[in-house]
Parts: C-alpha cells; structure tokens; sequence
C-alpha cells in the first residue's frame, strides 16, 4: 500500500509542464541529441550567404500589415464545418497541411507556415508546389529552394522557457504549435486584429506528447481531413499544456500594444482567447 502511494505521488508530480513519468531517459536523450544537431544550424543561420539574403527578406515583412486585421487557419475538425470561402477578401495564414481542403473550398491563404520537421520531412513534395509565400522551418532547407523569394526561412531556438519573439531575423521558439509562429509572424507584419479558427485544442488520440507515432488507424478524427497524417504516416501527440502556454504569451504581447487576438472556432475547446462568433466578422457582408 505504501508503494503504491509513493508512486501515485512521482505520478501526480510535475516538472514545469511535464509529470515526472514522463521525464523519460529516453526523452533525455532525444533532447541532447536534439541541441547536438541544432549546431550546424545555427552556425549556417549565422553564416551561410543565403541566410543573409533570408534575413533581408524577413526585415521586409516588418509592418506590412500595420494595423490590419487577418486570420489564422489551424486545423482542427471544426474546420470542416466553417465557411473559408468568407476569407476570399481576408489576409489569412495557413498551417501545416491546410491545402488538403482546397479540394472543397475556393479559400487559399495568403501565406503559408509549417515549421513541424515531421510535416516538412513527409510532406516537402506538396508543399513546394503551392503558389502562395511560405514560412518554413530553417533546419529543412535542404528539401526546399532556398535562393526561391518565394519562401522565407524560420529559425528554432531550442529554450527551457518559451517567450515571444519580435525580431524575427533572430531564431525564434516554435512552441508547442505552428499557431505559436503564426502569432509571432502577425506581431512582426503589423496586425492589429489576429483572429485563429480551427483550433479545436482537443485530440482525439491520448498519450505522452511530443513522442513520435506511427499512425495505425484508418481515419484521422483529430484534423479536419480524414487523411491529414494517414495510416502509415508519422506524428507527435501535440503538447496542449504547452501551447496553453505560449498562446498566454502571445496575449500578453498582443495586449501591452493595444492588439487582440480572438478565438472564432467553432466549439473549440482552447479558454485562452475571448471568443467571438466567425459569422460575425462578415455580417456586413451579406
């Protein structure tokens, strides 16, 4: 009895956002190996000629949409019940594999980001054929044109606490989540009104986040798309204690400017944002 409440102790116990069982030696040394491999990196983010040119084009960014608004399209399955189409006349980001619905809408976000290596590492073919701008993870150039004007590179900074960054020339935390980088590039382009849709905050598959899984299912019920990480496929439980986290970071920032960020998902389950209702924003419209 008394072993057994020792170790209901360790396992309600908690290292920042972690439970101490989680605190795997296997996870210890996915993250030193993780902080060796990031050496090259960031040496090239310092060095290497087309760095250079990338951060110009960064720089270039700053203030475009000075006190605009724009919406950020993550994607979770609430997505499948709201009316992109409303965007047509929006400036919008969207996440990761997001051109799975262009099958079913005439929406097209205006800039693209996927930072996620397990995304960039499957996905690279497809994503390389959209002909919008994209913001991709530095550490994956290789699998796309890096003199193309049409991409921008990102670079990761591996922390023990996650902040917001408003430089983006310099290496920024990535988080829990893309949304996290989508925020901090609406910061740095000037919005003034950031609105997410899709963030449903809710899987439906339950384990320890961040590892990685081979999908075995059939059906991916935790995207908007049946076949967003297919059976077969690779992915990482997202860390929802974390991005909890950064999305009260990226508040914080957005409110000492004067700025909001607003939560239009539908049903969704994220309590960070004050909710708004998405019909609204295009009442005048019709």
């Amino acid at each position: 009895m008394y072993y057994d409440f020792v170790i209901g102790v360790i396992r309600m116990s908690k290292f920042r956002r972690f439970k101490l069982f989680e605190i795997t030696p296997e996870r210890i040394i996915s993250a030193l190996k993780n902080r060796i491999e990031e050496i090259p990196h960031a040496i090239a983010w310092e060095t290497h000629p087309s760095a250079h040119k990338n951060k110009d084009n960064i720089q270039k960014l700053k203030d475009i949409h000075l006190g605009k608004r724009c919406f950020i399209v993550a994607n979770g399955p609430s997505l499948a019940k709201t009316d992109l189409d409303k965007l047509s006349n929006e400036i919008t980001f969207g996440l990761n594999r997001i051109y799975l619905n262009f099958e079913n809408s005439s929406f097209r976000p205006t800039y693209y980001v996927a930072v996620n290596e397990l995304v960039l590492d499957q996905y690279a073919p497809e994503i390389s054929i959209l002909e919008i701008p994209k913001f991709i993870n530095w550490n994956k150039r290789s699998k796309f044109p890096m003199y193309d004007p049409g991409y921008i590179f990102l670079k990761s900074k591996l922390v023990i606490k996650d902040y917001f960054e408003r430089d983006l020339t310099n290496p920024i935390v990535f988080g829990g989540t893309v949304t996290f980088v989508a925020l901090q590039l609406a910061f740095y382009m000037g919005f003034d009104q950031v609105i997410i849709i899709g963030l449903d905050h809710n899987y439906a598959e339950k384990g320890v986040p961040n590892e990685k899984e081979t999908r075995s299912g059939e059906i991916d019920a935790s995207h908007f798309h049946p076949n967003y990480f297919p059976k077969g496929s690779t992915w990482q439980l997202p860390d929802l204690k974390r991005s909890e986290v950064d999305f009260k970071i990226a508040k914080y920032a957005f409110e000492k400017e004067g700025r909001l960020v607003l939560d239009a998902t539908i049903g969704g389950k994220c309590n960070i944002f004050p909710k708004v209702d998405y019909e609204l924003f295009f009442k005048d419209l019709c």
